[in-house]
């Protein structure tokens, strides 16, 4: 299983969605689809450098595999435990002045990947994000042009 780690740093963020995105390809995931897992890992990878390690560096890592028609991603890292399944759906019908701050990014992540799994595991946090290769890709977010 390919697997990747570094340092939970921005600099370090390119070198890593490029490494989910080269394994979306050799899975032979279509481009649209591709985009869209590089930006759901980019959102995960940005919350933990941003939040799972307040008070010093840690690393994380991603692993792929492909598997009954299925790329599986499985992102760790060693930092404060979150449950991203436990981050409520944000009011994406409310009027913009009225909606909470947060929760976006998770809602994002939940509607792109086909599954998501989460469970702390020897002192880590390990999120699985699964996208099946016949999935319809019925996310309404517009991505790019």
């Amino acid at each position: 299983m390919p697997e990747i780690t570094s340092l939970a740093r921005m600099e370090n963020l390119q070198r890593l969605t490029q490494f989910v995105a080269k394994q979306a390809q050799f899975a032979h995931l279509p481009a649209r689809r591709v985009r869209k897992i590089e930006l759901a890992v980019e959102e995960v990878l940005v919350n933990i450098f941003s939040y799972a390690y307040p008070d010093a560096e840690g690393p994380v890592s991603i692993a792929c595999q492909t598997a009954n028609d299925r790329l599986i991603i499985e992102i760790r890292d060693i930092g404060v435990p979150f449950n991203i399944l436990e981050v409520p759906n944000p009011d994406v019908g409310a009027q913009l002045s009225e909606r909470q701050i947060g929760g976006l990014g998770a809602f994002f992540v939940r509607k792109i990947a086909d599954e998501v799994h989460y469970r702390r595991e020897e002192d880590q946090n390990v999120l699985v994000l699964i996208f099946d290769h016949h999935s319809q890709d019925t996310s309404t977010f517009q991505i790019g042009a």
